[in-house]
This record gives C-alpha cells, sequence and structure tokens, in this order.
C-alpha cells in the first residue's frame, strides 16, 4: 500500500447499509436520474436528496418507501408540512403506491403512511422500519422542539430520507442537522472535525480550509444535491424554468429610509392602506388564480375586504381549515389566497398559479424563495409574475433580500460545484450492474480434473 493509498483510506465517508435493489425492480415510470438516485439512496439506508423545486422528490421518496417497505415488511411513515399530506396521497396514486393518510397510530397500514409533523405524538417511531422527511428543512431550527423530537424519536429507525430543496450553502448548521438525523454524524463532531470557531460569536462557525475537499466528501457521501438533471451529467433540457419577472411596485411617502427593525414595523402600519389597495388593484384586474403573501394579520384582514374572492389562511385557524383552504386552492375552487409564507411557504405544487403578489417583505430570504418557488418551478407552463408591494421607507428590507438572493446564488453554484463529481461518482458506482454472463468460447475442462471426476 502506497501512501496515496493510505490516505484515502482515512477520507470520512458514510458507508451503505441498505437494500441493493437491481435496475429493472425501480418504477420504469421516472426519469432516469429519479431511477439512479433512488437506487442509491435505498442502497445507502440513511441518505438525504437536496434537489430543486419540481424535479420529483414526491416520486422518488414513494418508490424508496415502497422498496423499504417490500424488503421490512414494516410499516413506512413520511412526515410532510400541513396540507403536503393530502397532496402527497394523491400523488401516490398517480404513480400507482398506495399511500394512507394517517391523523393518529390506529389509522396506520402495514405499508406506506402519511401525516403532518405537527401530529408526529400522535404515533409511536418505534412501529416503523423507515421515515422520510418531506421538507426536511424543518431541522434547520438546531435549537427548536420540534428538530429535537424528530431526530430523537427516530434514534433507532434503520431507514431514513431526507427531502428539501436545495440547502441555503453557508447554512451549516441546516446539514449538520439532517447529519445527526440520519445518525451519520452528530452536529458537536461535524464542527469539531470539519470547523473553527470564529472569535465570540457562537453563532459563526468557518470550514478549515485544508478540510473543505474532505468535507465536501463527506457530505456527497450521503447526500445528492442538484438545481437541474444537468448538474450530474443527466440531460436537463426538459428541466428549464420558464421566465420569472419580479415587478416592484413602491408607494411613495417623500420620507426617509428607515433602519431598525422597531421602525420598519412603524412604518410597514403606516403604509398598510397604500399598499393593500394597490395589491386589490392589481389582483382585481385580472382573473387567474393569485397568491398574495403578506407579514402583519392587519394586512391580510384588509386584503381579505378588498380582493374579490380571496380566502385568508390565519396561524390560529384549526389545521383541518387551513387543510381545507389549501386543497381547495390546489384544486382551483379557491382563486385568490391571502396567507404568510410561514404558513404556505413550503412543500405545497401550485403550478396551475403563476401569479403572485408580495405586500411587503420581512428580512427571511428563505421564506421569500420558498413562496415564490411554490409556484415558479418545473412543471410551471407560464410566466411567473411576482409584484413586490412596499413603500419607500421600506427600502433597506427590499435591498437586503436582493443581496441575500445574489449571495444564494452564487455561493449554490458553489456548493454544487463542489459535490457533483463526487455525487456522479456514487451514484454511477450504483447504477452499474452486474452483466449477465454470455460465453463466447466452449469451455474446456483440464485433463486432471476430467480424470478427478
Amino acid at each position: 500500500m502506497d501512501y496515496a493509498e493510505f490516505l484515502n483510506q482515512k477520507r470520512i465517508v458514510v458507508r451503505s447499509e441498505g437494500i441493493d435493489v437491481p435496475s429493472d425492480s425501480i418504477n420504469s415510470g421516472m426519469f432516469d436520474y429519479q431511477r439512479d438516485i433512488t437506487r442509491w439512496a435505498l442502497k445507502k439506508g440513511k441518505a438525504a436528496l437536496f434537489e430543486g423545486c419540481g424535479l420529483g422528490k414526491t416520486f422518488q421518496m414513494l418508490e424508496w418507501a415502497k422498496h423499504v417497505y417490500d424488503y421490512t415488511w414494516q410499516p413506512v411513515l413520511i412526515l410532510a408540512p400541513l396540507a403536503v399530506a393530502g397532496q402527497t396521497a394523491e400523488e401516490g396514486a398517480k404513480f400507482g403506491i398506495e399511500v394512507k393518510q394517517c391523523n393518529s397510530k390506529e389509522d396506520v397500514i402495514y405499508g406506506i403512511n402519511v401525516t403532518n409533523y405537527e401530529k408526529l405524538d400522535r404515533f409511536n417511531p418505534d412501529d416503523f422500519s423507515g421515515i422520510i422527511l418531506d421538507e426536511s428543512s424543518i431541522l434547520k431550527s438546531f435549537t427548536g422542539k420540534i428538530r429535537n423530537q424528530i431526530i430523537g424519536a427516530f434514534t433507532h429507525t434503520p431507514f431514513k430520507l431526507a427531502c428539501s430543496a436545495t440547502p441555503s450553502p453557508n447554512d451549516y448548521m441546516e446539514l449538520a442537522n439532517h447529519a445527526e438525523f440520519l445518525g451519520v454524524m452528530t452536529r458537536a463532531e461535524m464542527l469539531a472535525m470539519f470547523f473553527v470557531h470564529d472569535g465570540g460569536d457562537t453563532s459563526k462557525w468557518r470550514l478549515k480550509g485544508h478540510a473543505q475537499e474532505d468535507y465536501w466528501r463527506w457530505v456527497a457521501s450521503w447526500a445528492v444535491m442538484m438545481q437541474n438533471p444537468a448538474d450530474l451529467g443527466y440531460d436537463g433540457s426538459r428541466f428549464i424554468l420558464p421566465e420569472l419577472e419580479v415587478m416592484p411596485h413602491v408607494i411613495m411617502t417623500g420620507k426617509e429610509q428607515v433602519k431598525t427593525l422597531t421602525e420598519q414595523r412603524i412604518a410597514a402600519k403606516e403604509t398598510l392602506a397604500a399598499r393593500v389597495a394597490r395589491c386589490a388593484e392589481i389582483v382585481n384586474s385580472t382573473n387567474d388564480s393569485f397568491i398574495v403573501w403578506c407579514n402583519l394579520n392587519d394586512e391580510a384582514d384588509a386584503l381579505v375586504n378588498t380582493i374579490e374572492g380571496a380566502v385568508q389562511i390565519r396561524g390560529g385557524d384549526k389545521p383541518e381549515y387551513k387543510e381545507r383552504v389549501l386543497k381547495g386552492f390546489s384544486d382551483g375552487t379557491i382563486k385568490r389566497l391571502v396567507t404568510k409564507p410561514s404558513i404556505a411557504g413550503f412543500g405545497l405544487n401550485w403550478q396551475h398559479c403563476h401569479n403572485q403578489a408580495f405586500v411587503g417583505l420581512s428580512h427571511s430570504f428563505e421564506q421569500y424563495y420558498q413562496a415564490v418557488r411554490r409556484c415558479w418551478r418545473f412543471g410551471q407552463k407560464n410566466k411567473v409574475n411576482v409584484h413586490v408591494i412596499s413603500s419607500d421607507v421600506e427600502g433597506a428590507v427590499v435591498e437586503n433580500i436582493r443581496r441575500k438572493e445574489a449571495e444564494f446564488n452564487i455561493m449554490l453554484q458553489s456548493m454544487i460545484s463542489a459535490t457533483q463529481e463526487i455525487t456522479k461518482e456514487n451514484i454511477q458506482a450504483t447504477k452499474r450492474d452486474a452483466g449477465i454472463y454470455d460465453p463466447a468460447v466452449k469451455m474446456v475442462l483440464p485433463e486432471w480434473l476430467r480424470r478427478a471426476s
């Protein structure tokens, strides 16, 4: 063994502990990249799929769940955001995969089950051989109660899958939480191995310069990251997004821009009527479906009173009501939805709608990005129109979102570039099946063996 081979053995990668499934047993209705990634995730046993919106994570996770159940003969559970559980069951029916939507453990079947994150405490985690987190970015809040509950509840579950849009490249804690959920490494171990602490700020960790290659190789040993199948060498021509037009509407007050959060809240209330009126003018001018995002309850109430046919979802509404309204918007019986990105900005597929309006913005780029991607995703047939309605005094908030968006796009491409070659190697290794033996030359037994027989 030479020194290079010795160093290669020291690399930290996550070993495969799953199921080696033949290619011909994977659903033939999948795209090539979906089949290969699903096989890879099954072989790993514990994996994460970080894929752009609309690339078919639902199909992949349902096919993964089907094979886990066929292998273990024990139920598999999918945890999803509010209203996404019903959507997942409907998607399963399209793919010929039965999915049972459950409210409690009494509803669980031997097969694939789906429920909302909010209902996790109604189930016994030990009943399941596999767990899937849909929109697993819920783990982002590493001090959150739900994050700790999920990781603790499924510590010993043998098969795990986390599915989410591509994580924020500079949010190492999000990757750490996924690694901890999957059981590949704890957050503390990851920080100690690959990072150094930056000064007195307890939230700032910097990737060690000499550890960057090993860090991304480690991530690529348990996660797939891509925005388009072309990132991993597949044909991505069918996954080109339609045009996105972001149209700013600035309410002029003639006052100076505010800086502090307190000043921004006051300014938002002072310009509420003007922003709501402008939004109502835009929405009422068309018969198309429209999503209106807001930050304040007062904004939502005023919007519902001025937009024709608008239906509102508030945080305090009962889950059953929220699900009913979200389903109504999904099937077109409700055409104007007013809500907050924190309520309906994650997980839902709304390609039937191509119009959105933000009546003001918060400083959260993630909420803005996720909200826009409910409509601007693969499968959307129309140009997506996003109206951003703010006042001149709130310019700092708008500029902050634009800055974060530019940084996100640059870092995202850097992250995908860092992992794509390693990921391609891992997936191609799984893709290669042993060929059928087809001898071209007749075998001749040696003389000594013929005498022995």
